[in-house]
């Protein structure tokens, strides 16, 4: 069994023990894995993952604080917590277990305040000479685990967001501004790390998603199974679905997240 006590769990939630894999926990990405990129779950994959709980252990991590990761996994009349047994926002620097904080960190303290406002003025120097289509707001969003850039700003619109990503792809605006940034900022030892539609993380090494299994990788799993969509390297999911705890899968959206865990765990076709 795992190492979890059973009065651990809150009332309603089924102990590991008496679930069917006790000892094999599934932990998901959220955009691209399991709803579209800021948008919500489906009806679907909300069912696929409640039988995936009676099943074994679940997990998210996102790079996203957990208030985010609430509007797009929200069950009316219940939480984000409810759904998952660890929920690991901004790669696991703001971790839940069973609706319990855990301790946390932060990219401050890493980084120093004289370090950071050096940055927060690089960033805003390098995007007000940048010529793209479109520029909105919040361009630069700070979390405690790291900070988010984006290009065109975050208050854009769904639609203006899809189109950024195409433009983005052809145009390589953000793997441009995240090399410059890199050379700029070699001493601090940071990784960055393509994730979404628009923007980019930046976080100190080994702060990637990986930080996020130190809440995970003792509690007496035997496999750890990861769900992503951007493991390719550079990629936010790509040194997770790479570390050796984990056994990685690559997805191309949700609905390929609900097949695969119907063939893997579920035993429907």
């Amino acid at each position: 069994m795992a190492n979890v006590a059973d009065n651990e769990f809150p009332s309603g939630v089924t102990p590991f023990s008496k679930r069917t894999q006790p000892r094999v926990l599934c932990m998901f990405d959220v955009d691209g894995t399991l709803s579209r990129s800021r948008r919500n779950a489906t009806p679907e994959m909300f069912a696929t993952l409640k039988a995936l709980k009676e099943y074994c252990a679940v997990a998210v991590v996102s790079g996203s604080n957990v208030p985010k990761t609430e509007e797009q996994l929200h069950i009316p009349g219940q939480t984000v917590q409810d759904t998952f047994d660890y929920v690991l926002g901004e790669n696991g620097l703001t971790p839940f277990k069973f609706g319990k904080s855990l301790p946390t960190n932060s990219f401050i303290q890493h980084v120093g305040e004289d370090e950071y406002k050096k940055m927060v003025s690089w960033i805003m120097r390098y995007l007000a000479d940048l010529d793209i289509p479109i520029k909105r707001g919040t361009f630069i969003e700070f979390r405690k685990g790291m900070i988010n850039v984006s290009p065109i700003g975050r208050n854009c619109s769904n639609e203006e967001r899809d189109q950024f990503e195409i433009y983005d792809n052809e145009h390589h605006i953000r793997k441009n501004m995240l090399t410059a940034m890199r050379k700029e900022f070699e001493h601090l030892g940071l990784t960055y790390s393509i994730g979404g539609q628009i923007s980019f993380d930046v976080f100190p090494h080994g702060w990637d998603k990986t930080y996020a299994l130190k809440h995970v990788e003792n509690e007496g799993f035997d496999e750890i199974h990861f769900f992503g969509d951007k493991t390719m390297e550079g990629g936010n999911d790509h040194e997770i679905y790479e570390d050796p705890r984990t056994i990685g899968h690559t997805v191309k959206n949700p609905e390929e997240t609900i097949v695969l865990l119907n063939k893997l765990f579920l035993k429907k076709e």
